[in-house]
């Protein structure tokens, strides 16, 4: 029998918050498919088990069933940081079968470690909440190339190459079809090799899809309306609607079912999310469940053309980057007309709304945008509106996602106490 991988959350799991309230983090996306799709993709689908913090048990047992959560079977275990990048250099260096008890590092993280049955016993026993570097001391260490993301601008950074290499992991159409869904009259596809529809997907007349520069793929039974442009690399999601006129242009991932319009460029949007009408969302990375009111803008680039600076855990963190959105946490909404200043990061289940431009950290569970004049979003009430919204889609709200915004919302008094900080 192969050895089971087993993915795992480290102590550098809340660089990502909000986006990871509702999720671990190798369930965060990047390209086409999530940092755990690529995992099992590469090393062709092999047992996996989960780890991830004891409250998020339960819902990702919900997601993943059949599937071991924050346990292990017995033999040896390759695992395997959540927040790596998996290519095929990583699966090289980091093989599925080798020496046991070996930890493979890229600086100073722990990407993998191989680990025998007595070391997967001691943690069976006592299974960390996460794993730090302590948890692998006194096992030999070597040294490997591999890609992490570190905070959530790095998936955003690293989304263009990732939407080029997920294009060769993405299933094909039976018999080799790239193109199966129905393509109207006075279509335009440019570099129609790079090209995927997927079945009972509609493209309407006057749509341009641009794939010389970047592959695009359009999963099953998506609509894209017309007028609308889309300049690869570009994935979207099954079940997903392109508004009339929309603009997505490259290095853009969406979906599944979200719905999307306007001027979309270079961000990462998850599933069942909407940005219907115009505005323009850049550089920036969507949970599940967000949707963006008529005219909702953000800005991406510093007028003085400077690296943006972004709220982590209340400390003000130099991004490197020029080019940074909005981060905007599952169940959030925005009011018609909001503007987001460069690099805003918004909490979980907001309702954004009032004068004037939000502060650039708006902690999560809030109603309202202008900072302590906000008053705190009653977490019944937000659940309620979560349930009302995810039966449109015909998604049960179950008692497991009850249980998970209780929690989450006592987690997240944290967000209320860096409401103050500056940047």
């Amino acid at each position: 029998m192969s050895p089971q991988i087993c993915l795992f959350e480290d102590n550098y799991f809340s660089r990502f918050l909000p986006l990871v309230y509702f999720r671990p983090v190798y369930d965060l996306k990047c390209g086409g498919l999530s940092l755990k799709e690529k995992i099992q993709r590469r090393y062709r689908s092999p047992r996996l088990a989960l780890h991830c913090r004891s409250y998020l048990a339960d819902f990702v047992r919900h997601r993943n069933p059949r599937t071991d959560v924050n346990k292990f079977s017995g033999g040896e275990c390759l695992f395997i940081n959540g927040r790596v990048i998996a290519d095929e250099n990583f699966v090289r260096n980091v093989a599925l079968k080798g020496p046991s008890d070996i930890v493979y590092m890229s600086g100073k993280d722990v990407v993998a470690a191989r680990v025998s049955e007595e070391v997967l016993t001691r943690w069976n026993n006592k299974l960390p909440e996460v794993f730090s570097s302590v948890d692998f001391e006194g096992i030999a260490k070597k040294e490997v190339d591999a890609v992490t993301v570190k905070y959530p601008w790095d998936l955003i950074h690293h989304n263009a190459a990732q939407l080029r290499a997920d294009w060769a992991l993405l299933s094909v159409p039976s018999k080799g079809k790239k193109i199966s869904g129905k393509i109207s009259a006075g279509v335009h596809l440019i570099n129609k090799k790079n090209i995927m529809i997927g079945s009972g997907s509609l493209v309407k007349p006057g749509v341009v899809i641009d794939a010389e520069n970047g592959p695009v793929y359009i999963g099953n039974n998506v609509t894209v309306l017309p007028q609308s442009t889309i300049i690869g690399p570009v994935y979207i999601g099954d079940g997903s609607i392109i508004r009339v006129g929309a603009k997505i242009y490259e290095d853009t991932a969406i979906g599944p079912m979200c719905k999307i319009g306007g001027e979309v460029e270079a961000s990462i949007i998850h599933g069942y999310s909407n940005k219907q009408h115009d505005g323009f969302l850049g550089h920036s990375y969507l949970g599940e469940w967000v949707n963006l009111g008529a005219g909702t803008t953000n800005s991406d680039l510093k007028n003085n053309y400077s690296s943006v600076r972004v709220v982590i855990n209340g400390e003000s963190v130099d991004s490197g980057s020029l080019f940074v959105g909005a981060t905007i946490g599952d169940h959030t909404k925005t009011a018609i007309n909001t503007v987001l200043n460069t690099g805003t990061v918004v909490g979980v289940s907001c309702n954004v709304f009032g004068e004037g431009v939000p502060p650039k950290f708006i902690p999560s569970f809030s109603w309202g945008g202008s900072g302590e004049a906000s008053a705190v979003y009653d977490v019944a009430r937000a659940a309620e509106v979560a349930k009302r919204v995810m039966s449109r889609r015909k998604v049960s709200f179950s008692d497991v996602d009850a249980a998970l915004f209780e929690k989450i919302f006592e987690l997240a008094k944290s967000d209320r106490r860096h409401v103050d900080a500056r940047h």
